[in-house]
């Protein structure tokens, strides 16, 4: 069985991460969505509420067979080889993102020879979005719901009360 990651702080998940998934999970047998928790950035949202959030989107709007979502800290080339990943994927918006996934998918490589990356270029549509925009939009009061799942909209906005 072929296992991938993509992993991600996704805080919040939006469009442009769930097209990822979509066409991903189609290269794997198994995807395992891996929500990093990272002590050095202040995320919005804590892990758990993350990766609920994440598994309530598949669960009400998506019907994807053998996705997890795992929630893990340290290395990511650690947490691949500990799930017996085959692949690490990444999204890709611009040129500048390629230069730090580069390094990052190298550096993985030379660490763990058997696990590679694919990288994903971002659908038109969602080339111009983020995480952060989405954050920043919300916390003015501004719509967001083109630009994150409709079920989670309201728990974005709850987190700025």
């Amino acid at each position: 069985m072929k296992v991938g990651i993509y992993p991600g702080s996704f805080d919040p998940i939006t469009l442009g991460h769930l097209d990822i998934i979509v066409r991903a999970s189609g290269l794997v047998d198994q995807l395992i969505i891996g929500v990093l928790k990272n002590n050095a950035k202040k995320p919005l949202f804590a892990v758990e509420e993350r990766v609920a959030m994440i598994e309530k989107v598949l669960g009400e709007q998506y019907n994807l067979p053998d996705i997890q979502v795992k929630a893990f800290d340290g290395l990511l080339i650690d947490f691949a080889a500990k799930e017996d990943a085959a692949i690490i994927v990444r999204g890709l918006r611009a040129i500048t993102d390629f230069e730090y996934e580069l390094q990052i998918a190298q550096t993985n490589h030379k660490l763990n020879h058997k696990i590679d990356t694919v990288f994903f270029t971002t659908s038109v549509e969602y080339s111009y979005l983020s995480s952060s925009a989405v954050k920043e939009i919300a916390s003015f009061g501004g719509d967001i719901t083109q630009f994150v799942p409709g079920c989670i909209v309201q728990d974005i906005f709850d987190k700025y009360k």
